[in-house]
């Protein structure tokens, strides 16, 4: 995929002037950084196909994998797919919040079919973050946004995180600190009529269960990427990787790595983060990107070669926190770049 022509991205604050520019450039058919209480999104109007194809371009992104919507409110998504009883139910429970679902779309949905990759599903959300709603609100249409990343790449909790990828590749990004769940949204598929769930996330399975009962966990990633027919955000067998492999479940660390720690650190690690001291999965959730990012950095200039994590417990965020790296020590398929060979490209 070609690389966007540069462009000069603009600062925005977190105020009414900010806004108003900031939905002045997505009616332009702009790009946008914005911060949910997930992680910063990549945002386009979704009902502009060329707008939705320069996320695209801007991440280096393929096209198979679609994106989530973001929404005011539940009843501007319902404009766009048929929730059914389930889908209102999880949305009176859950939105504002940290959850997606995958929801037929309906024949009348504005959106571009680029945003959905051509699928008679959309993924939708109502955030639970006042600049990413007032954002949505005021430009009276869906919002598409991915995280504010380039493809593949650790996902931004803070705005310095999406300029040191996508500065002079999007239009404006509006900072508004630190995202405070620190990982992506649940994403559960309703589209079948009952719940399966393709990306753990922000809500915890439990919370979900506990309302609509067992939710399905037999997604095949594998299969689905290779059929290229992947119906959410976010399933990409390799993603979230830094440039250092990344060695999981770690009882011994060497001095030439660095160390992603979860409770009392291990001993000889030539660098570490604190996930949390405490044990704390919602700690270690907000804090799990920007620790990638920051071994990573430090971690390359010191000469180290590679990253040990420590184990996290599969319950709650924790479960959220493990599909992540996962993903970020998962092997790379053949010819996709690395963060290092994305950014020398421009």
């Amino acid at each position: 995929m070609s690389a966007p022509a540069p462009v000069v991205t603009e600062r925005l604050a977190p105020d009414a002037a900010g806004l108003a520019r900031a939905t002045a450039l997505l009616r332009a058919g702009g790009l946008v950084a914005f911060a949910t209480e997930t992680v910063y999104g990549l945002g386009a109007d979704a009902t502009n196909e060329q707008a939705v194809a320069r996320i695209f371009a801007a991440k280096g992104r393929p096209h198979f994998n679609p994106l989530i919507c973001h929404y005011p409110d539940e009843q501007a998504a319902w404009a766009d797919v048929e929730p059914g009883e389930l889908g209102r139910a999880l949305a009176a429970a859950f939105w504002p919040g940290p959850l997606t679902m995958v929801l037929p779309r309906r024949a009348a949905s504005r959106v571009a079919l680029l945003a959905g990759a051509g699928l008679d599903t959309l993924a939708v959300r109502v955030p639970d973050h006042g600049i990413a709603r007032a954002l949505a609100a005021g430009l009276g249409r869906p919002i598409a946004a991915p995280s504010a990343n380039r493809s593949g790449a650790v996902s931004p909790t803070e705005a310095a995180h999406v300029l040191a990828g996508l500065d002079g590749r999007i239009d404006a990004i509006i900072e508004s600190g630190p995202c405070r769940v620190g990982v992506e949204s649940t994403v559960l598929d309703l589209a079948a009529g009952h719940p399966a769930l393709l990306r753990p996330g922000g809500v915890s399975v439990e919370a979900i269960e506990a309302l609509v009962g067992p939710v399905g966990r037999g997604v095949s990633l594998a299969a689905a990427e290779a059929a290229r027919s992947l119906r959410s955000p976010g399933l990409m067998v390799s993603h979230y990787a830094p440039r250092l492999p990344v060695r999981l479940n770690a009882t011994l660390v060497a001095p030439n790595e660095a160390l992603l720690a979860f409770g009392p650190p291990l001993e000889g690690a030539g660098l570490t983060w604190q996930l949390s001291e405490n044990g704390n999965v919602s700690e270690a959730a907000a804090r799990l990107f920007s620790g990638l990012r920051a071994l990573d950095a430090r971690g390359l200039a010191a000469g180290l070669v590679g990253i040990a994590v420590m184990a996290v417990p599969q319950e709650g965020l924790g479960l959220a926190i493990n599909d992540r790296l996962q993903r970020a020590a998962a092997p790379r398929p053949a010819g996709q770049a690395h963060l290092s060979d994305l950014e020398a490209q421009g």
